[in-house]
């Protein structure tokens, strides 16, 4: 126990170091870490929504559009199917189910047979079995009913809010804010924190858009008085392009030359007047497409449609090669930024409701860091006093030790980037209590083995190797606790179980290594003959 290699000494003090010079950024202003050196670590702690003030938003997503899509595609590939093996039929959509009424009712066996051949099935991860979305029925007419199962509309439910999340972060990264909360939350909710944000309603725009992205051609012989033919649809232009000679409606046809799924980039841009344009590129399929498409229709128009509405309707003057195009309109630098950033991010794939709105101001935030460092200084203040009254010099050893191990959770917490909130801070004072633990256990085991007849040497080496067990069993139990909270928990309750986590593996380092190396080196040096513990 008294001796100690120099490599041993030199690794400990060296993690002490690193993780002090980690955390020294959290105590520094914007201006004085300007100045920093840059070869010294400059991460600085994110601090959470109830620290930094922004805005917290609880969102329902529509699953009857997700329902009435499924079936709108479900219905199409059934009547295509059907059709191909010369069927004839008439199909509906009400009350959330398909009718198929067949033109000649002896065909109906083959016709089920045919719609379970085309019936998905999606794969259960909780059985491993593999579940029907889509269910049919015959009626006394000789109508075939197909509706959408209970399980396969909770399991496409589920993998709407999953791929509305990701759309969410992608489109609030975009916006440059850092660690934004986006979660599920119940059934068919979205949870979105965004920490440090000002704007609810800014934001509130950009993730409320659906930005289903079109390209249609238009018919141009067809007026705004005129009746819409089989196969095309009537969308209304956009307000910023209803100038004089514009119609305030366009026709197009109801085949869509591409979607925003082929997109891979989209941005703002400048056109040859200077002014703002949304830039696009398409993958390589959608490029081909395009290609194709416009080298047929020169001197024709088509519409660029975004959420039903068309933002643009330029007429083709060549084919456009390359894959790559721009949207002009009467953009701003702003409406052309957030479009691009919109298109970019991807379609939502279901209509957002806010449900809940709460903005948390810059004060509260304040108030919550001022409470939490005078909650924090006073603990540290209360454990320090106590430990020195009760252990004298070794208790000032242990004191060194806790100021270290602080760092060492401050450091730790800047370099993986972690989100501090206010549970985070109370994980970090309750640590404080608790990293004077092993110390204590320690302390006490000393002073036993020294009232025994053991010398001071010896007292202190079997003290601390019997109180190694007890200190690992109580660390480990608490890291399992940690865990469970951080794997079950959300939000708040895994920002405890991280400073929490942080400050039991720290306060092990700190008790175990470090004061025992500094109080090794005294006894080493000193060679007491007696102990005031």
């Amino acid at each position: 126990m008294l001796h100690y290699p120099r490599w041993k000494v030199t690794l400990i003090c060296l993690l002490s170091l690193i993780g002090i010079f980690t955390a020294v950024p959290n105590f520094l202003s914007n201006d004085q870490l300007v100045n920093y050196p840059d070869f010294l670590p400059r991460n600085q702690i994110t601090l959470g929504l109830d620290l930094q003030g922004g805005v917290h938003l609880l969102m329902e997503v529509d699953l009857t559009e997700v329902k009435k899509e499924k079936l709108e595609s479900k219905r199409g590939d059934i009547r295509d199917a059907l059709r191909k093996e010369k069927i004839v039929l008439r199909s509906s959509i009400n009350n959330d189910a398909i009718y198929i009424n067949l033109t000649d009712k002896s065909q109906t066996e083959k016709a089920l047979s045919i719609i379970e051949d085309n019936i998905e099935l999606l794969g259960s991860a909780l059985s491993g079995s593999r579940v029907a979305d889509i269910e049919y029925s015959v009626t006394e007419d000789g109508i075939i009913v197909v509706k959408m199962t209970n399980k396969g509309l909770v399991m496409r439910s589920d993998d709407v809010i999953t791929q509305s999340i990701e759309v969410i972060r992608r489109r609030i990264d975009g916006m440059g804010t850092t660690e934004p909360n986006i979660q599920k939350q119940g059934v068919g909710r979205i949870l979105i924190q965004v920490p440090g944000f000002d704007d609810p309603q800014k934001l509130k725009e950009i993730i409320g858009k659906t930005a289903k992205l079109s390209f249609q051609l238009v018919n141009e012989g067809i007026g705004e008085q005129d009746r819409v033919p089989p196969g095309y649809e009537r969308f209304p232009m956009a307000e910023s392009e209803r100038s004089s000679g514009l119609p305030a409606t366009l026709v197009v046809s109801k085949r869509k030359i591409l979607t925003g799924e082929n997109l891979v980039d989209a941005g703002l841009s400048y056109g040859q007047d200077n002014n703002p344009v949304v830039s696009f590129r398409f993958d390589r399929i959608g490029g081909k497409k395009f290609a194709d498409v416009t080298r047929k229709n020169v001197n024709h128009k088509f519409a660029i449609i975004l959420d039903g509405t068309i933002i643009s309707a330029p007429n083709i003057q060549s084919a456009i090669l390359g894959g790559s195009g721009i949207i002009m309109g009467n953009f701003t630098v702003e409406s052309a930024s957030e479009l691009g950033l919109l298109l970019k991010a991807g379609a939502l794939p279901a209509r957002l409701t806010v449900v809940e709105e709460r903005t948390v101001g810059p004060d509260l935030g304040s108030d919550n860091i001022e409470a939490g460092k005078i909650a924090a200084i006073i603990g540290l203040f209360a454990v320090m006093v106590f430990i020195v009254l009760t252990y004298g010099a070794f208790g000032l050893v242990a004191n060194f030790a806790l100021i270290v191990n602080i760092g060492l959770i401050l450091g730790l917490l800047s370099a993986l980037g972690a989100t501090l909130t206010m549970p985070g801070v109370a994980g970090i004072v309750l640590t404080v209590g608790m990293a004077v633990d092993a110390n204590v256990l320690i302390f006490e085991r000393i002073r036993e083995e020294f009232k025994s007849g053991k010398t001071v040497l010896s007292a202190l080496e079997t003290g601390y190797d019997k109180a190694f067990g007890t200190i690992i069993d109580a660390n480990v139990t608490t890291f399992i606790a940690t865990l469970i909270l951080f794997q079950f928990g959300s939000g708040p309750i895994k920002g405890f179980a991280v400073t929490l986590s942080i400050g039991v593996a720290t306060s092990m380092f700190t008790a175990v290594s470090l004061s025992r190396m500094i109080i090794a080196t005294w006894a080493r040096k000193r060679r007491p003959t007696t102990l005031k513990i």
